[in-house]
Formats: structure tokens, C-alpha cells, sequence
């Protein structure tokens, strides 16, 4: 078993105004230190494969089929093994 750790977020030539809100709200907090913000998302997900090849093929297939899309966003994970 092995648990993925799934990161998705927009790529660089989108633009984010949910990470632009949250830039905002951050400068009306007081942190103007804060130059920029991209949100972006986070997924857990435990996957029942033998090898460590098996499950970067699956959650690669998962992401490009569900949980990213390709036009507007990019992914990157970290597998390790679980319990």
C-alpha cells in the first residue's frame, strides 16, 4: 500500500483570482510583505499496488483523468509507502 500525496495547482500563465482574493485579504491583515499567492490543491490518497511503479502509473493516470486538468493546471506527487 502506498499513500500518494497529490499537489495540483495552476500553471504560471493563468491567472488566479482566488489567489489574488486571498492576496488581498493577507495585505488587509497587515502582512504586505506578501508579493504574490497561488492557491492550488492538495489530495491524500491510499492506493493498493505491490510496487512503487504500479502506484506512480495510477495516480499519474488519476490525475491526468480526473484530478487535474491539463489545459489550465499542473501536478506533481509524492508517494511513500503506508500501512
Amino acid at each position: 500500500m502506498y499513500l500518494a500525496r497529490v499537489y495540483v495547482s495552476l500553471k504560471s500563465t493563468v491567472s488566479d483570482p482566488q489567489g489574488l482574493t486571498i492576496q488581498g485579504g493577507l495585505h488587509q491583515l497587515g502582512f504586505d510583505e506578501v508579493v504574490s499567492v497561488r492557491a492550488g490543491k492538495y489530495m491524500e490518497i491510499k492506493i493498493d499496488q505491490d510496487t512503487e511503479s504500479d502506484a506512480a502509473h495510477q495516480v499519474e493516470a488519476m490525475c491526468d483523468k480526473l484530478l487535474a486538468n491539463p489545459i489550465i493546471e499542473k501536478y506533481r506527487f509524492e508517494l511513500e509507502k503506508a500501512d
